[in-house]
């Protein structure tokens, strides 16, 4: 609408002041060396419009031909990249689908003249991981290494296949090229907390579990389950060494982690290992005190030797205390049953599995029973223990 009025406002200009043109037509008088042009002011008008015009049609057929011969040579190289592309979206979706075969071929022939070869092999060498088909899968991941940005983007996807597959060995090496630190992304932290978990390296999953909960890479119980596990499996390695590293070890704990049951009750073992008993029992009876659980009577029942009358003593003085607790009476039956009192031990055994079916319970009963010469309820007591 603007552009009508504007063109309407044109014309009814040049429709007023026409006929003054038509009366006044001026005079130009240009003179170059040698050469004199003498005209009207509205035929130099016309005569550069009309300039002007050829001039741009001039350029547009110079552009037009220059487009037309570049085009023509370049017309391969556009037909290329265009498959790659129908390729990549291929394979792409065959990823989706997890069509692996179909995905792979798509992806490795979309790059060759991909806009990111990269992106292509990494893709492919997931379908070839897929497919258990390790030759080719290192093969895209060393084409992918040569792009200079997804350097440690394939060493971070080689040491999770390589994990998978079970080569430990290498994939630690392909992972101690990433360093795993605070900085590090979150992949690569759950990457060394699955390696070191499955190597059983205990002191570098020590060292990465604070950082892999602060990134939040782990849900809180996962986070709490696998830090029991690290330290219980740490105080036992510590204690088979020697002294100096169970200290260690303990000490290595927080302050809240040396109040927990269990950790104590695996530090009284080691310190019993290394003729400790006195610090050991006292560890133990003070928890016992405190807050008695199922690792303290088991710890007990290891620690504690038939020439440890008055700590027994102490511990059968409970009996009022303790009566519905399974692992009170387990622990008394096994301390009986080391020193070889079987008629104590049965009684304790039967109150244990009274409390509580379990196998090994039922199994240590019948043992009992044998050695009592009562053959006919052992045999009964094993039944038992078969139906659970």
């Amino acid at each position: 609408m603007v552009r009508v009025l504007v063109y309407l406002g044109i014309i009814l200009l040049g429709f007023f002041i026409s006929p003054f043109l038509a009366g006044n037509k001026g005079y130009l008088y240009i003179a170059i060396g040698d050469y004199q042009v003498e005209t009207s002011i509205v035929f130099a008008v016309i005569a550069l419009v009309i300039f002007y015009s050829l001039l741009q049609l001039a350029e547009f057929v110079i552009v037009w031909v220059l487009n037309l011969i570049l085009g023509s040579r370049l017309l391969p190289e556009k037909w290329r990249k265009k498959a790659a592309r129908k390729h990549t979206l291929m394979g792409a979706l065959a990823l989706a689908e997890e069509d692996w075969a179909a995905a792979e071929k798509a992806m490795v022939k979309g790059a060759d003249k991909g806009e990111i070869p990269a992106l292509n092999l990494l893709a492919a060498a997931r379908a070839a991981q897929h497919q258990n088909n390790i030759t080719a899968r290192d093969e895209y991941l060393a084409k992918a290494e040569l792009e200079p940005l997804a350097t440690k983007a394939v060493s971070t996807t080689r040491t999770r296949y390589l994990l998978q597959q079970g080569e430990l060995v290498l994939a630690r090496e392909e992972l101690d090229k990433l360093n795993p630190t605070s900085k590090s992304k979150a992949p690569v932290l759950k990457l060394a907390v699955d390696l070191y978990k499955a190597q059983q390296d205990w002191q570098a999953l020590k060292l990465i579990l604070p950082i892999a909960s602060k990134k939040q890479i782990m849900a809180d119980d996962a986070f709490k389950k696998l830090t029991f596990e690290t330290n219980i499996a740490l105080l036992k390695n510590a204690a088979s060494t020697n002294e100096q590293e169970l200290e260690k070890c303990w000490h290595w704990l927080s302050r809240g982690e040396r109040k927990q049951a269990e950790y104590i009750a695996e530090y009284a073992i080691g310190l019993n290992r290394y003729d400790q008993k006195e610090h050991a029992i006292k560890l133990l009876q003070k928890q016992l005190k405190a807050a008695p659980s199922k690792a303290i009577f088991a710890a007990l029942s290891q620690v504690l030797t038939p020439s440890d009358v008055e700590a027994k003593k102490q511990l059968l003085a409970l009996e009022a205390n303790f009566e519905d607790n399974v692992d009170y009476q387990i622990c008394l039956a096994k301390l009986y049953h080391q020193n070889h009192d079987y008629h104590n031990a049965k009684i304790w055994w039967q109150k244990a599995c009274y409390l509580q079916d379990d196998i090994n319970n039922l199994h240590a009963l019948a043992d009992v029973q044998e050695h009592q010469g009562e053959l006919n309820r052992a045999l009964q007591t094993r039944r038992n223990a078969a139906k659970l």
